[in-house]
């Protein structure tokens, strides 16, 4: 645990599709899944579910949103998200409705942490791009 967070949020690491690599990123945008929160287990059915409704939400609001994956080297995990350029306090409101505990919020190439129920509880977890990798790595 560092702090409010447990120890694995702050080895993420990021795949992208492989044609996205060279796209330019907003300056800011929120880093959403709708997967099973940490220590929860779900069927894979309901995991795409939510996934989906996600997506489409992010599509009715038009929103700017694309495929973004979140895993872990050290737990061998991987959750598949959204990057979503959206306001914070918005996202953490999303957040809770989907369930998650957590979001990532990237201010140019700072990484943070954020609690979804209170937003103002954030840690800096380092460089954007220090963690984005192509989606074959």
């Amino acid at each position: 645990m560092r702090g409010t967070f447990p120890a694995e949020y702050f080895d993420v690491r990021f795949r992208i599709p492989m044609a996205e690599i060279s796209l330019v990123w907003p300056p800011q945008f929120v880093i959403l899944t709708a997967w099973a929160t940490t220590g929860e287990v779900w069927t894979d059915e309901r995991n795409r579910e939510a996934d989906s409704s996600l997506r489409c939400w992010c599509a009715a609001g038009g929103l700017s949103y694309r495929r973004i994956t979140g895993y872990s080297q050290e737990i061998s995990h991987a959750e598949p998200g959204w990057a979503i350029t959206m306001d914070v306090s918005v996202a953490c409101r999303l957040g809770c409705r989907f369930r998650q505990r957590a979001l990532y919020q990237v201010q140019d190439d700072s990484l943070w942490v954020i609690t979804c129920a209170e937003p103002s509880r954030r840690q800096y977890v380092g460089s954007f791009r220090s963690r984005l990798a192509d989606g074959h790595s």
